[in-house]
C-alpha cells in the first residue's frame, strides 16, 4: 500500500515549525553575535584580543606562566574536598588565606560525632596565626543576593569574640562580583575550586553516591594544589587584600618542586580595577579558547551555566565541522540553573542545531536517588576536559559574568594521566558504572552507555517512573523559542 500523502494542513504545519525553527535561530544568533562583537571591542581595548584569537593549544600568555614541580589532587564532591579542608587547616603554622563568594560560619567541614565547623576552626587557628578572610561585600541592589546587609551579618556572626581578620571587598564591577573560591595555607598548599563554604543554595557534603536526601542534592569539585604554583595562588589573595585594605601583605614564599605536573593558574580579573593591573586578566577565556579549538576527540564539560556565546560557537564550530567522525561533545549542567535556567538550555538548542542530527553532542543533568525516591542534583561544578590531556578545575562558569566581569581562579594542568584519571572518575561516579567498565575509547562510551541510559532515564521521568541511574539527558529543551529566548534571556540576567 503507497503511504498516504501528508494532507495541507499537516504541511502547512510543518512548514511553520520550520519557519520558527530558522526564525528562533536567526534571532538568538543575532543576539549572540551582538554579545561577541561588543566583548571582542572590550578586549582588544586592553590588549586582551588574543583571549578570543588564540591559537589552538598551549598554556595562556599573558598572565601567570605555567611552573613545574606541582602535585594536583581532584577532589570530587564536598564529602571528599570539606574534610581535606578542614585537615590541611588544623596544620596551618604561619598564616591562613580565604578568598569566597560568601561564608556561612556554621559549615559543618566533618559530619562525624564532634562535627568541625568553619568559625570555630578558623577562631583557634586565629589565636595562634594570622587568619585572613576576604569576602565580596555583597549585591548593591536587593535583586541579586546575598545582600549588603546579610554579608555584614555574616561576618558579625563569623568574627565575633575571635581574632578573624575579615574584610568586605567591593573592588569589582558594578553588579559583579567575587567569585573565586581559594584557600591558601602557609604558602605551603592551596585549594582551588568551585566550593564555597556556605549553605547558601544547598548543602555542599555530598557524596559521589549522591543518595536522595529530601533536598537539593550537590555535585562540586575542587583541587588540593602543592609545589610552586602555590605562589600564584597567594600573590592572587596579595592583590585582592591590597586592593580592600591598602595592607601590604609579604611576598609570597614560592615552595620548592614537590610533584611531577606543570600547572597554570589562570584567572578573571577585569580591566581597571586594581592599579597594578589596569589592563586586567582574561586568561580562564583565553585557555578555554585553546583549548576548544585544539580539541580532536571529544569535549567534556561540567558547569553550572553554559551561556557563553563565545563557547557555545567555539563547541557548534567543532560539531558543524568536527576534526574525525567519533568526535564527541558532553555537558553536564543543573536540572534547573538558578537565575535563568532557559539560558543554558537555549544554549544548547544551538549547539543540538549545529549537530544536525549526527549525535555528536549531548547534554545531561543528574539526580540523587535511592530506590524510588529521587531528589535534583545542582551541578555546581566548573570542569572541562578534553582529550585525555588537557584539564581544568576552578571557579569560573561558562557565562559572561565569569569570563568577563567576575574575579575567578581557576588551575589548568596539561597531563594525559590526571586529565584521563579524572574523567573516568567523573564518568564513573555519573553512569554508576566501575572505572573498569570505561577504559574503552571515550566515543563508544558516550554512545553506548551515556546516550542510551541518559534517554532511558528521561523517558521514565516523563513517565513519572522511579529512575533506575541517576543520568538523565536535559529535558525540555526546544529548539525553537529557547534559543532566542536563551540569548535574550542571558542579556537580562549575565549583562
Amino acid at each position: 500500500m503507497r503511504p498516504r500523502a501528508p494532507t495541507s494542513a499537516a504541511v502547512a504545519r510543518r512548514l511553520g515549525h520550520d519557519l520558527g525553527v530558522a526564525a528562533g535561530h536567526a534571532v538568538g544568533g543575532a543576539i549572540d553575535r551582538a554579545v561577541t562583537s561588543h566583548h571582542a571591542r572590550r578586549l582588544r581595548k586592553v590588549g586582551w584580543s588574543h583571549a578570543l584569537a588564540a591559537p589552538l593549544g598551549g598554556w595562556a600568555q599573558g598572565a601567570n606562566p605555567p611552573r613545574a614541580g606541582n602535585t594536583v589532587e581532584v577532589l570530587v564532591d564536598g564529602a571528599a574536598f570539606l574534610p581535606r579542608v578542614a585537615e590541611e587547616l588544623a596544620r596551618a603554622r604561619s598564616h591562613v588565606h580565604l578568598t569566597g563568594w560568601h561564608f556561612s560560619p556554621e559549615l559543618a567541614l566533618t559530619r562525624n560525632e564532634d562535627p568541625v565547623t568553619v568559625r570555630n576552626l578558623l577562631a583557634e587557628l586565629a589565636e595562634r596565626i594570622d587568619v585572613c578572610v576576604l569576602v565580596w561585600s555583597g549585591a548593591p541592589a536587593p535583586v541579586f543576593r546575598p545582600s549588603r546587609g546579610e554579608v555584614r551579618e555574616m561576618v558579625s556572626r563569623l568574627c565575633r569574640g575571635t581574632k578573624i581578620k575579615c574584610e568586605l571587598d567591593s573592588c569589582v564591577r558594578l553588579m559583579h562580583c567575587h567569585h573565586e573560591k581559594t584557600i591558601v595555607i602557609d604558602d605551603r598548599v592551596a585549594f582551588v575550586g568551585g566550593i564555597d563554604l556556605t549553605y547558601d543554595g544547598g548543602d555542599p557534603f555530598d557524596s559521589q553516591l549522591h543518595k536522595a536526601r529530601g533536598g537539593v542534592g550537590w555535585h562540586d569539585i575542587a583541587t588540593r594544589l602543592e609545589g610552586p604554583v602555590v605562589a600564584d595562588v597567594a600573590e592572587h589573595f596579595r592583590l585582592r587584600w591590597h586592593g580592600s585594605t591598602d595592607e601590604e601583605l609579604p611576598p609570597a614564599a614560592v615552595p620548592d618542586p614537590v610533584g611531577p605536573l606543570e600547572a597554570q593558574i589562570v584567572r578573571t580579573i577585569p580591566e581597571s580595577i586594581y592599579k597594578s593591573l589596569p589592563d586586567g586578566d582574561f586568561s580562564v577565556l583565553e585557555s578555554y579558547v585553546r583549548a576548544i579549538r585544539s580539541a580532536e576527540r571529544y569535549v567534556y564539560i561540567e558547569n553550572q551555566f553554559l551561556w557563553s556565546p563565545e563557547i557555545v560557537e567555539l563547541l557548534a564550530d567543532k560539531l558543524r565541522n568536527p576534526p574525525r567522525d567519533d568526535f564527541r561533545i558532553v555537558v553536564v549542567l543543573p536540572v534547573n540553573a538558578n537565575d535563568g535556567a532557559d539560558v543554558s538550555r537555549g544554549q544548547v538548542a544551538a549547539l543540538i542545531h549545529a549537530d544536525d542530527g549526527k549525535a555528536r553532542f549531548l547534554a545531561c543533568s543528574v539526580y540523587a536517588r535511592t530506590g524510588k525516591l529521587r531528589d535534583p542534583i545542582y551541578v555546581h561544578a566548573k570542569v572541562a576536559i578534553v582529550d585525555d590531556r588537557w584539564l581544568t578545575v576552578g571557579s569560573a562558569n561558562l557565562n559572561e559574568h565569569s569570563l568577563f566581569n567576575d574575579s575567578e581562579v581557576n588551575v589548568v594542568v596539561q597531563d594525559e594521566e590526571l586529565a584521563r584519571d579524572t574523567r573516568l572518575r567523573l564518568w564513573s561516579e555519573h553512569l554508576e558504572l566501575p572505572v573498569e567498565a570505561l577504559q574503552g575509547d571515550p566515543a563508544e562510551i558516550v554512545d553506548h552507555y551515556w546516550e542510551p541510559i541518559s534517554e532511558e532515564q528521561l523517558d521514565r521521568l516523563r513517565d513519572d517512573l522511579h529512575l533506575t541511574h541517576r543520568l538523565v539527558k536535559l529535558p525540555g529543551v526546544s529548539v525553537r523559542h529557547r534559543r532566542f529566548l536563551g540569548s535574550l534571556q542571558g542579556r537580562l540576567y549575565d549583562a
